[in-house]
């Protein structure tokens, strides 16, 4: 589908899926693909502005109450949010009240006036998204809902059998690696009407299953590293974004 639209600015809202991680880069921060929808966007486009309002950790209220209004009044030309799902992975959800802020959301990112894109976030293969998949797919079914009342387009990922590859996840098995986040912004850039430049939903070629010593050694460190945290976190009542300002919080000329 080509559209031909003509975007001078973008503005992401959401967690830590659209901050970016993760796609690591030397320096230790993330780029993941909002940046680079942006990059590709500001390749045809002189003078286009980004902002990405996109804190990790952020549950789909906190993103309602600060980050939808600051980017409604940016004015951007287009408007990407994604939340919820870290309100639909906790052991206890209100899922009603998750798809009632998400409604929210979107209500107040409409009133900017650009054309806004949700999605159904990828699920990684396993007994994880198993266990929360009722969840989800009646997040997911919200969403296309909000979707038809604001007029957004709706980025399917989690239809993707590609992106459900556990070869497309980071070491902490909740978030996208470097190629994940480059398929995603893929997916995006063909929804909004641009020429495919890859098949982002290409399978991988078969995985050769590693032994059970190497299954054994990344399982120990994976919770050693990833999933003790996570667990202090919830006990404790902290999360990972917070006291963390967003990646690119003003709507600024996009400088690589």
């Amino acid at each position: 589908m080509e559209m031909n639209a003509h975007y001078t600015s973008f503005v992401a809202v959401g967690d830590s899926f659209t901050e970016g991680m993760s796609d690591g880069l030397p320096d230790g921060s993330y780029r993941g693909w909002a940046d680079l929808l942006a990059a590709r966007l500001a390749a045809r486009t002189p003078g286009f502005r980004y902002a990405n309002l996109a804190v990790r950790g952020k549950l789909i209220g906190q993103i309602a109450d600060d980050q939808a209004g600051p980017a409604a009044a940016m004015g951007a030309d287009l408007v990407t949010m994604v939340g919820g799902l870290n309100d639909v992975l906790r052991p206890t959800c209100d899922v009603a009240q998750v798809c009632e802020r998400f409604s929210a959301a979107a209500a107040v990112l409409a009133r900017g006036g650009g054309q806004p894109v949700l999605m159904r976030s990828p699920g990684r293969q396993g007994p994880v998204l198993e266990r929360f998949r009722p969840r989800m797919e009646e997040l997911y079914a919200h969403i296309d809902a909000v979707a038809a009342r604001h007029g957004a387009l709706v980025v399917d990922l989690y239809a993707s059998r590609a992106l459900a590859d556990p070869r497309m996840w980071a070491d902490d098995r909740l978030h996208l690696n470097a190629e994940g986040h480059r398929r995603v912004a893929e997916a995006v850039w063909q929804t909004l009407g641009f020429g495919a430049e890859s098949d982002w939903d290409a399978p991988l070629p078969p995985a050769v299953a590693p032994g059970w010593r190497a299954r054994r050694s990344a399982d120990a460190r994976f919770a050693r590293e990833h999933l003790v945290p996570w667990i202090s976190r919830r006990l404790t009542g902290r999360s990972s974004g917070d006291g963390r300002p967003a990646k690119r919080p003003a709507l600024l000329p996009y400088d690589g």
